[in-house]
């Protein structure tokens, strides 16, 4: 095929209208001789020169569904949703939140104001509180205060009301379905959020942030979810979203005039421009690993022969007593598993049975779920008893955990020593007495710098992606690589805009001016119903 043939090709797919660039990528694919044309996948093959080119997952669907995505938008905010707000059970105070076009005119329905000073809600000035009682099927429910905050100050930027009521379970209940009956309708998870982000209130990655911030276990991921909430995130990947752009913008300006072929120092520039990019999102990706670790935290196997102080040794960690035990081995037959924050880091520990030849069907069945827990850790705790002497066994299962992140543990150090381990082991060796306490901090210090070796810095915690955010900034980093062969090896320049058009909007998922409903509905899955 032709240069120019191409050219005008791929011209015409990009820059056709839903209706007319079907039919006119039909038929330039026909007159062009292309291979595969496949608007399912956005996927064409065709050949210039000799070369094999395929351009896979062009936009996928984007006229589709961006039209798709914005009429749903609007039949959806044209809802008014009600939920309870604070955690199920009972408690002192619960909140039922109500947000939606016509939330002042259902609390009307639901809410009978006392006193002289409250006022219905739909009469009421934004941003403030009332007491009366909810009310349903003309009974009083409970006493409440009721606050009033009128769009856009809000939360969602919709009208907003927040009934707090006693912390009742059938109380609760009961308001709640008095805010039903109204008119509203129950809110799917995460769905106040999510019109907050549909709303323009917060972008995508904001979003996250709530449901790191409500999901996070130790002050060091509280923060980092604070400045990712605060748009520390959001600021860099737009400023490097805006970058791209631009050069897409002069790439696109040499498409329109192709008679004005690119300078070479100009070519320079751009390559050199897109060459920061690629070194920018390095350094973006590279926090993966930290908040990961941040929100999920790191498993942290106990291993070791029975009566070892499996058991002892996470009792210590916890700082309660969460395992039985006891001197007759084999006492731990399950997994058990809990969460401690070790120097800032959530780090889950889980006990696991004795490493031996079982002798019954439980014992087998804990051994099974031993190994099957050890198939998952990210770090081992090899427990000794130092004063047993190194068994076989015991050799036997250093050589096979030798791969793993791994601490060795001598246990029992007020007791003779009897243990002598191999000079030749991958991981610190750390001393302790887990009757007494002795050594626990410098293991927990020992755990910590193998997990997260240096300072945990403030500056660190305004940026940490998450895997989202890695797989876009991944695909975003090829395609920019791809753009910047493509201009050295001086290709035609359509298809350095299509790598760039996919680079920008693998970015913009990240912040979510690009993406579709279906990534939508997995984010906001996650949160909890009323938030």
């Amino acid at each position: 095929m032709p240069n120019g043939s191409l050219s005008r090709f791929i011209e015409r797919g990009w820059r056709a209208s839903v209706g007319d660039g079907l039919r006119d990528l039909t038929a330039s694919a026909s007159a062009l001789g292309v291979m595969t044309l496949d608007f399912g996948l956005w996927t064409m093959d065709f050949s210039m020169s000799g070369l094999h080119f395929i351009v896979a997952t062009i936009e996928q669907r984007r006229c589709f569904s961006n039209t798709f995505l914005a009429l749903n938008i609007l039949s959806v905010l044209d809802d008014t949703i009600a939920a309870i707000a604070t955690p199920l059970g009972e408690g002192g105070l619960a909140v039922i939140r109500i947000s939606g076009p016509q939330a002042l005119a259902f609390a009307d329905r639901c809410f009978a104001p006392a006193g002289k000073a409250s006022l219905k809600p739909s009469a009421a000035p934004t941003h403030t509180i009332h007491f009366g009682h909810v009310m349903r099927n003309g009974q009083i429910v409970d006493e409440a205060l009721l606050a009033v905050m009128r769009a856009p100050r809000t939360f969602t930027r919709e009208d907003v009301v927040e009934i707090t009521c006693h912390g009742g379970i059938l109380a609760v209940k009961l308001a709640l379905e008095a805010a039903l009956e109204s008119g509203a309708r129950l809110a799917e998870p995460g769905e106040f959020t999510r019109r907050a982000f549909l709303n323009g209130r917060i972008d995508l990655a904001q979003a996250e942030a709530v449901a790191d911030l409500i999901h996070s276990r130790t002050e060091l991921a509280l923060r980092a979810a604070n400045e990712q909430l605060a748009g520390k995130l959001s600021q860099r990947i737009n400023r490097l979203r805006d970058d791209l752009v631009e050069t897409l913008a002069h790439v696109e300006a040499h498409i329109d005039f192709p008679e004005e072929d690119i300078a070479p120092d100009t070519r320079e520039q751009l390559m050199a421009r897109l060459e920061r990019n690629v070194t920018f999102m390095d350094e973006l990706l590279r926090t993966a690993g930290e908040g990961q670790i941040l929100r999920r935290g790191i498993r942290a196997a106990i291993i070791g022969r029975p009566n070892a102080g499996k058991s002892s040794l996470l009792n210590q960690l916890l700082g309660h007593d969460r395992a039985i035990v006891s001197a007759i081995p084999g006492t731990t037959r399950d997994t058990i598993a809990e969460t401690a924050n070790i120097r800032g880091l959530p780090v889950v520990f889980i006990d696991t049975a004795g490493l031996r030849e079982a002798h019954d069907e439980i014992e087998v069945e804990g051994v099974r779920r031993s190994r099957q827990t050890l198939q998952q850790a990210e770090l081992i705790l090899h427990v000794f008893d130092v004063a047993e002497a190194l068994t076989e066994a015991d050799a036997a299962y250093l050589a096979e955990f030798a791969g793993k992140k791994r601490i060795l543990v001598r246990n029992k150090v007020d007791l003779p020593a009897r243990l002598q381990l191999p000079t030749v082991t991958n991981g610190p060796v750390v001393e302790v007495c887990c009757l007494s306490g002795q050594g626990i901090e410098a293991l927990k210090n020992a755990i910590k710098e193998l997990v997260w070796s240096g300072e945990i810095k403030a500056q660190m915690l305004e940026v940490m992606i998450n895997s989202r955010h890695q797989d876009a900034l991944n695909r975003g980093r090829a395609a920019t690589l791809r753009a910047l062969d493509a201009l050295r090896v001086d290709l035609p320049l359509e298809l350095v805009a299509l790598e760039l058009r996919i680079a920008v909007n693998g970015l913009g998922e990240i912040v979510g001016q690009t993406t579709t409903e279906d990534l939508l509905d997995v984010i906001f899955s996650q949160f909890c119903i009323g938030k």
